[in-house]
């Protein structure tokens, strides 16, 4: 047996089509490869930005806003504070919120603001917020 006959039998046309597209797969992939070096060239000869992606990033130091604290302000402060004294070390601000709105305190939005721009309430860095007694004692307490 010869010729398409052959090739018939024996899955030629198969063979061959499978043949087409690992060659066809593997031009497409080199041409994206190649579209893509001077990418790869422009990192290579600049190591520095390669170690600045990796690199872990310092915290930074948030800056304090001065707040003009009024009476009425520091009475809600210490009644927040109170709140904050039931709940764990490091706390969600939605709950604090929510907890000042069902105790019926004043404009609890503003509030909680306030003491986030004076640094009374500090975010932890893993989601949650902590109090800062220390600023507490020094903004509230005087």
């Amino acid at each position: 047996m010869y010729g398409l006959q052959a090739i018939l039998e024996n899955n030629g046309w198969a063979i061959s089509a499978v043949g087409i597209t690992i060659v066809f797969t593997g031009l497409v992939l080199l041409s994206i490869f190649i579209s893509q070096l001077h990418k790869f060239l422009d990192l290579w000869e600049n190591k520095k930005e390669i170690k600045k992606i990796f690199k872990k990033e310092k915290t930074k130091s948030i800056k304090r806003i001065s707040v003009l604290f009024t009476e009425t302000h520091k009475d809600t402060a210490q009644k927040i504070y109170l709140i904050v004294q039931t709940m764990e070390k490091s706390f969600s601000l939605s709950k604090l919120l929510w907890l000042a709105k069902t105790r019926g305190l004043e404009r609890p939005h503003s509030n909680l603001n306030n003491l986030l721009k004076a640094g009374i309430i500090m975010p932890d860095n893993k989601g949650y917020y902590i109090w800062n007694m220390d600023m507490f004692k020094k903004i509230i307490r005087t």
